[in-house]
């Protein structure tokens, strides 16, 4: 398939910039994938389309302030870093003058893999400082594959998570601008995050699970409706648009993922009950489809416990193996989320109920409202 099938028009106005006044009060379009009927509702409804048969299955990963503003040691110049994932098995990296570049002496050093914005040609050996005090130093190691991608050392006295959550900010997508007040990133902190996240990892939310509050759960549950929880760190290549002309030529980026034992016994126990796994967001989807995908000898449950990294890139006409429904936003044109969706409902549908969307001014994108695919 062509990535210009999956394009659509969309108003910049709708793209919203901020999260709704209220979590829970978000605009829930359902699309009943049978039939392609259009319903209008609001995410607290969710509760009258799940049943006591079902699970519904959320991504428990937390955001970090992932993103630092500072200088660069040798010259004024700004620089911005956006931490990606950390590479522990990193103790040497890169060339300067011929020779290994040794990092230097300190309480606290780690490697991670960042992506770099800078006015200036970055180039091996350089550092870069952050904080009110300088007190996070970035050693630049080696240019690694992709745009402003880096390997770096960071240099500190203090555990790095203390000082991210001191002056670090939260790693917003960047269609949702931000002048950098005070304000804005503690809104962030508090609303680009689930109210159940657990596991420290993520540069970008599992937004699908930003408009869950402790009063829809409490209605589910008391409905019968059981949860539970994987794990998948999301990274930047969630935003990265298909930029090939055959989708079948786009590569995902590697994320993390665990899934507990306690999670796969239940969905394997919902599968042989016959009861429906409806998974909230994207990430939900890719994790508990790539372990399904795994080979397994005949008898062996669907999903088996177990952590790894998933590339997975799902597209029509992949079949699903796990997902039977699901809560997801509405995504990018041209994004690998759109043609995911697309594959559960039909490209056709989806779009048709895109149009709706645009038509019926829903908000879109990571902060927008959702849409239930059942």
């Amino acid at each position: 398939m062509k990535a210009r099938q999956f394009w659509y028009p969309l108003p910049e106005r709708l793209i919203a910039q901020h999260p709704a006044e209220r979590r829970g009060t978000e605009r829930m379009m359902v699309l009943h994938r049978d039939t392609g009927v259009i319903e209008h509702r609001h995410i607290a409804d969710i509760v009258e389309y799940l049943t006591p048969n079902d699970l519904l299955v959320v991504n428990d990963t937390k955001v970090f302030p992932a993103r630092l503003i500072g200088t660069w040691a040798d010259t004024p110049g700004v620089v911005e870093v956006l931490m990606v994932a950390a590479a522990p098995e990193a103790e040497t990296v890169g060339t300067r003058d011929a020779r290994p570049y040794q990092l230097p002496t300190t309480n606290c050093q780690l490697i991670w893999n960042v992506i770099i914005g800078s006015g200036r040609k970055c180039r091996e050996g350089q550092t870069a400082v952050f904080g009110p005090n300088g007190e996070l130093k970035a050693h630049l190691l080696a240019k690694l594959e992709g745009i402003g991608m880096w390997k770096v050392a960071f240099e500190c006295d203090r555990p790095l998570m203390d000082l991210l959550e001191e002056f670090g900010h939260t790693p917003v997508p960047p269609y949702v601008h931000r002048e950098g007040t005070r304000e804005e990133e503690m809104e962030d902190r508090e609303r680009y995050q689930t109210i159940y996240a657990k596991h420290v990892g993520s540069v970008a939310a599992p937004t699908a699970g930003l408009h869950f509050t402790e009063e829809i759960f409490a209605a589910l549950e008391q409905k019968g409706v059981k949860r539970c929880a994987v794990t998948l760190h999301v990274g930047p290549g969630t935003f990265r648009p298909v930029k090939t002309e055959e989708i079948e030529d786009h590569h995902m980026d590697f994320e993390a993922f665990t899934v507990p034992p306690e999670t796969a016994e239940a969905i394997n126990a919902c599968k042989a009950r016959g009861g429906r796994v409806v998974c909230v967001g994207s990430t939900t989807v890719r994790t508990l489809e790539t372990v399904a995908n795994r080979e397994r000898g005949e008898g062996d449950p669907l999903i088996a416990p177990g952590s790894g990294a998933s590339n997975i890139f799902i597209y029509p006409p992949y079949r699903f193996r796990v997902c039977d429904a699901m809560l997801t936003n509405f995504h990018l044109p041209q994004s690998t989320l759109l043609m995911m969706v697309s594959a559960l409902a039909g490209r056709e549908r989806i779009l048709c109920a895109y149009a709706f969307a645009v038509k019926k001014e829903y908000q879109f994108f990571s902060y927008g409202d959702c849409m239930l695919i059942i």
